[in-house]
């Protein structure tokens, strides 16, 4: 491996290792903006939790740091400021404590679309108000019978019922007293525990959870460094946003889409990679031609399409079901007119997930030639 994929696996390593389930981003949050800030003109946090960096266009360059800095800030008096907004989401799939019992063992739901068998059986992190405790997510003993009903129904040469949230519980070790004290109760996090988010590499693949959507975060931060590196700057003014909230509605990205100026919303996702989709994880960069949620615009995914192509990446066109982003959210919403996708090729997506080690840095180049070259979107 060369030293660019040295440093994109070393950075991912690091977000993967941050806890960031949706509504408690903060850890995530901190390693995006300290690699971020040294490479933008302007950095903040919105109301809405969402990491923001600012790169003014090629027409600042001019400007003194101060001016660069707050262009963005000043209201327009001649119609809409023409510029694109890039997102990458910082949550993850996750769990949230729906009761206590007695005994200290904690029921769970689901913090976005997940299932027990998602991530399996094993150590979590239970993020406590006062203290991160580790506890066990467990079915129990398969040597039971029917007498044990929660369990015998899972077996699927019994009830071959599908493992859900009903069947599992994790194990604390801990009194409610204990638990209490550590500031844990209905609402608190639970997050797989670090010890299973350790990336593997193997061959030209890379695998992990979480890598929906740090990889995608990852690849944004290599395209603002790029763009630094170059000393070059966007056709329009750029707004690289690292939301929160996306697994539970794209929250963060439907606020940013309506608050920063823009006539564009870019999404960065994982892509599943099916044959119900003719995308493969050994093929390019997928661009979205629609979800479930939006018919994204054509001209802005022909164009992703020639950009990939370009870079001799044999991009995949897609049309996505059981898919949704904070690109289409907002434009379902009619809090963006534009919208596009752009994903890394990924098998089993909400799974344990595998991307090939060259994904990150392909997306950060096309980032960097779609916020470079003049279009029509930024009109």
């Amino acid at each position: 491996m060369g030293q660019s994929d040295n440093s994109t696996a070393d950075l991912l390593q690091e977000l993967l290792w941050a806890y960031g389930p949706c509504g408690q981003e903060e850890a995530v949050r901190a390693v995006c903006a300290r690699e971020l800030q040294p490479l933008v003109d302007d950095m903040w946090i919105d109301d809405a939790g969402n990491l923001i960096g600012y790169i003014g266009a090629a027409d600042s360059s001019g400007d003194d740091a101060a001016t660069r800095q707050h262009r963005h800030r000043l209201a327009s008096t001649a119609g809409p400021i023409s510029a694109t907004r890039v997102m990458a989401h910082m949550d993850e799939l996750a769990m949230l404590v729906k009761r206590i019992e007695p005994d200290g063992s904690l029921h769970l739901t689901e913090l976005g679309t997940m299932y027990p068998g998602n991530f399996g059986l094993g150590p979590v992190a239970v993020l406590g108000d006062h203290e991160t405790l580790t506890g066990v997510l467990t079915l129990g003993s398969e040597h039971t019978t029917k007498e044990s009903p929660r369990i015998w129904e899972t077996k699927p040469d019994q009830g071959d019922k599908a493992l859900d949230w009903q069947h599992v519980y994790v194990f604390t070790g801990r009194s409610t007293d204990e638990l209490a004290a550590a500031g844990v109760r209905a609402g608190t996090r639970v997050c797989v525990d670090r010890s299973k988010r350790t990336l593997v590499k193997f061959g030209d693949y890379l695998g992990a959870y979480f890598l929906d959507d740090r990889a995608a975060v990852t690849a944004l931060l290599r395209a603002a460094r790029q763009l630094r590196e170059s000393g070059q700057r966007p056709a329009a003014d750029a707004y690289l946003v690292f939301t929160t909230n996306e697994e539970i509605g794209g929250v963060g990205g439907t606020y940013a889409s309506a608050a920063l100026p823009g006539n564009l919303t870019l999404a960065l996702e994982v892509g599943p990679t099916e044959q119900e989709y003719a995308t493969s994880v050994t093929g390019g960069p997928i661009v979205g031609y629609s979800d479930a949620l939006c018919v994204y615009d054509k001209d802005v995914a022909d164009r992703l399409m020639t950009i990939a192509a370009d870079r001799g990446l044999q991009p995949q066109a897609a049309v996505l079901g059981a898919f949704e982003t904070d690109a289409s959210h907002a434009k379902a919403a009619g809090l963006t007119p534009r919208a596009g996708l752009l994903c890394l090729p990924t098998l089993s997506t909400h799974g344990y997930e595998v991307i090939a080690r060259s994904a990150i840095d392909a997306m950060a180049g096309i980032i960097v030639d779609f916020v470079l070259k003049p279009s029509d979107d930024n009109r």
